[in-house]
């Protein structure tokens, strides 16, 4: 006998893909009502430039090519994903229960007018745009966000290779938060630490955490409708990452095989 869902309306945000499937797919297990808003992924063009001027050209093209290779990589690492799901009992298929609205972006004036519409009693952010102060602001329900690392160490991308290039895999793991107008600065409320394997690479890590930690985004959730929300405070240093560029990470695949 299956266990009755419980009541509640739930927004997630993304742009798609595969870590963000097995998070709705969880979500749509335990509550009556999952709405996904699908925003478009930002180019790569946008990207460059953006990350460009912020850290340079040379630097913001050798993250670009990384990019690639890890699109690319990711078709050979296929058993090891299937062993990851397996590993955690989630599921990455496409489900067609649950109702998908395209937006352009999260950002727009389309977007909060079929949000108002929906009118959520909680909002998920997974591998989506920032929002921006006045869309936070317009929102009336608990934002929370699902991250790929830990933090406030491994703010920003790439988490859990940066844990493991730091020679801090003590750190290797994800959370849950609060949105603020920061960087995955937002209130902690929940973390999970697991261990990569040494099939693991940069392809592999994202899938690992999102897999290891649908229970904390599950019981996020379940606190953002009860009111039951209480972020824990974290002293450790803050830093934001990004992806590292191709000759970092070629240095570091060939000299301590991490990849």
């Amino acid at each position: 006998m299956s266990e009755a869902k419980r009541d509640g309306r739930v927004v997630v945000v993304t742009a798609g893909g595969r870590n963000p499937q097995i998070l709705i797919n969880a979500l749509a297990g335990r509550f009556s009502e999952v709405v996904v808003f699908q925003e478009p992924a930002e180019s790569k063009s946008v990207f460059v430039r953006r990350r460009a001027r912020k850290l340079g050209w040379p630097v913001a093209l050798g993250q670009l090519v990384t990019m690639v290779a890890s699109k690319v990589g990711k078709r050979w690492t296929e058993r090891r994903a299937r062993e990851i799901l397996e590993t955690y009992g989630v599921s990455d298929a496409p489900n067609a229960e649950v109702q998908r609205v395209s937006i352009p972006s999260v950002n727009t004036a389309e977007a909060l007018a079929a949000l108002t519409q929906v009118s959520p009693d909680a909002v998920l952010l997974v591998s989506c745009r920032m929002l921006s102060a006045a869309t936070l602001a317009a929102i009336s329900c608990p934002v929370i966000n699902f991250h790929a690392g830990i933090n406030p160490q491994y703010r920003g991308l790439m988490g859990g290779y940066w844990a493991r290039v730091n020679r801090d895999e003590a750190n290797f793991g994800a959370t849950v938060h609060l949105v603020d107008a920061g960087v995955d600065t937002g209130g902690i409320l929940y973390q999970t630490r697991m261990t990569p394997a040494k099939a693991d690479t940069m392809h592999t890590y994202p899938l690992l955490q999102t897999a290891a930690s649908t229970g904390i985004v599950l019981q996020a959730v379940e606190d953002a409708l009860t009111g039951a929300l209480r972020p824990v405070a974290v002293s450790a240093p803050s830093r934001q990452w990004y992806h590292p560029p191709v000759w970092t990470w070629v240095w570091n695949g060939v000299t301590r095989g991490i990849w």
